[in-house]
């Protein structure tokens, strides 16, 4: 197994959201608030940083509105919509990014993990829908550490679980840059030419000395060592 690891972020980088996790906060804030938000004030919460949660997001959009709910029950809703009955939910709306072929060629160069704000088994569960989650190990969710990103809590515990192996990361939020950078890790960003604020993530991961910035990530083998 190589001696060098490369950690993916989930949402944004593997699978596109657009139509899923996004699709659900503006689906969450219009039942609780009777608001509608757009995908650009969704992503300048994201480029903010502190908002890696979309259940909190959710919750500080619905509260900022005025509305008083119980977080729970905005945390029980979303991911209502979010898996549906298992035929008509969010989360089928995503789409795989990667093309055929690049994570057979890159597990060739690099042992491969995932560390995402999901839930372990959510994240498990989309990629075995779309690729095998066997390819990704280990695999740390939302649920596996103390601390969410920004904190480097998830990288170092992948460090750890192999072993203190060089590490590089590869995500799509300021949140994810900075999660690397305390971790000590290299970053590679990724901003989808269809992002609604990449001008401005485009200079923050500038600020955040992006090793590299991407459109997705079939253009990994074009800047990894």
């Amino acid at each position: 197994m190589s001696d060098r690891l490369l950690v993916f972020d989930m949402d944004g980088v593997l699978v596109d959201v657009s139509d899923s996790y996004r699709e659900a906060i503006r689906a969450t804030v219009a039942h609780f608030a009777g608001q509608e938000i757009t995908r650009e004030q969704i992503q300048d919460y994201k480029n903010q940083g502190g908002w890696n949660d979309d259940w909190a997001l959710s919750h500080h959009l619905i509260t900022s509105s005025g509305v008083s709910v119980p977080y729970q029950a905005v945390v029980n809703y979303f991911q209502a919509i979010f898996h549906g009955d298992g035929t008509n939910g969010l989360i089928l709306r995503e789409r795989w990014i990667a093309q055929d072929g690049l994570f057979e060629r890159l597990g060739r160069r690099f042992q491969l993990a995932v560390f995402t704000g999901r839930l372990r088994w959510e994240a498990e569960l989309t990629l075995n829908r779309f690729s095998s989650a066997s390819s990704f190990r280990p695999i740390i969710g939302a649920d596996d550490i103390e601390r969410l990103k920004p904190a480097p809590d998830g990288l170092l515990r992948i460090r750890e679980l192999a072993g203190g192996k060089d590490l590089w990361y590869v995500g799509d939020t300021v949140d994810d840059a900075r999660s690397a950078r305390s971790a000590g890790a290299p970053f590679i960003g990724i901003a989808a030419p269809s992002n609604p604020r990449r001008q401005q993530l485009l200079s923050l991961f500038t600020a955040e000395q992006a090793l590299a910035v991407l459109d997705d990530i079939n253009q990994l083998e074009m800047v990894l060592p």
